[in-house]
């Protein structure tokens, strides 16, 4: 795959759901139906169905307003949605009736910060970000501050099993099963680490450092070996190749703005 075959102008996106409410994250299935995070109303899930319908799955058992941020689709078909609060975090189960309910709150007996991301990888484990321990989390937009964490829950129960990240964003579990891939935003790299056999993340490496108005948020891998991966502000989508070339394969911004950030 070449840096031809990856472009893509604008004038040829076409757009798919109407009305959403901060889709911050996507999950597609195979049988065409697509997930978004959704704050309308008490929060809940957007659903954009393959004939082009879409509905909300929305929370409707309590008062309380979830605000997700990452969502992740259980094989039950329920969903767990990481809760991006003011000043409160965790982990929800929405069930597909919108029943809420707490799965995941504190953590080494700590409550968990506003919560931004969850990965289940294909060993059951359920891999949670915590951007940062500031509040509001704006202070933590800073290449200076670095106290982001990741949590892991398995079998043996919830722990931290990395800290000091540069505003952790979204991880993701190499297909090889061995490594763990994160984004660090406002430090601007990708991190990559070892998965031990217990589950703890060691031998942090930077697999790519990235330049002024690059803070990526999103990733995911394709089948060549290659990471995609999405940058807020400057609306940026680049490809990095097996090497950790980087290629820009879209980008869309207001260049002052940009400049400011």
């Amino acid at each position: 795959m070449n840096s031809e075959q990856v472009h893509i102008d604008l004038h040829d996106l076409e757009f798919i759901g109407q009305g959403l409410n901060r889709p911050e994250c996507v999950l597609c299935t195979a049988n065409g139906r697509i997930f978004t995070a959704d704050w309308r109303g008490n929060g809940g899930v957007g659903v954009l169905e393959a004939d082009g319908s879409q509905w909300l799955l929305e929370a409707n058992n309590s008062e309380f307003q979830v605000r997700p941020n990452g969502i992740c689709l259980l094989s039950d078909g329920t969903l767990l949605l990481t809760h991006l609060g003011a000043d409160d975090g965790g982990v929800f189960r929405l069930d597909e009736q919108g029943t809420l309910s707490p799965y995941l709150m504190e953590v080494e007996g700590v409550p968990l910060p506003p919560t931004n991301y969850a990965h289940l990888d294909f060993n059951n484990r359920l891999w949670i970000t915590v951007s940062t321990r500031l509040m509001p989390r704006a202070k933590g937009y800073r290449p200076d501050n670095a106290d982001g964490f990741i949590v892991l829950l398995d079998s043996a129960g919830a722990r931290v099993v990395a800290d000091g990240l540069g505003y952790t964003n979204e991880c993701l579990v190499h297909p090889d099963g061995k490594h763990l891939y994160v984004n660090e935003t406002f430090t601007r790299k990708l991190s990559r680490f070892d998965i031990a056999d217990d589950g703890s993340l060691l031998n942090k490496t930077t697999i790519t450092e990235f330049g002024a108005g690059t803070f990526p948020d999103g990733l995911t891998f394709d089948t060549e070996g290659g990471i995609w991966i999405t940058s807020i502000v400057s609306n940026r989508v680049i490809r990095l190749d097996a090497d950790g070339r980087q290629t820009l394969v879209l980008e869309d911004n207001d260049p002052e703005h940009l400049a400011w950030v």
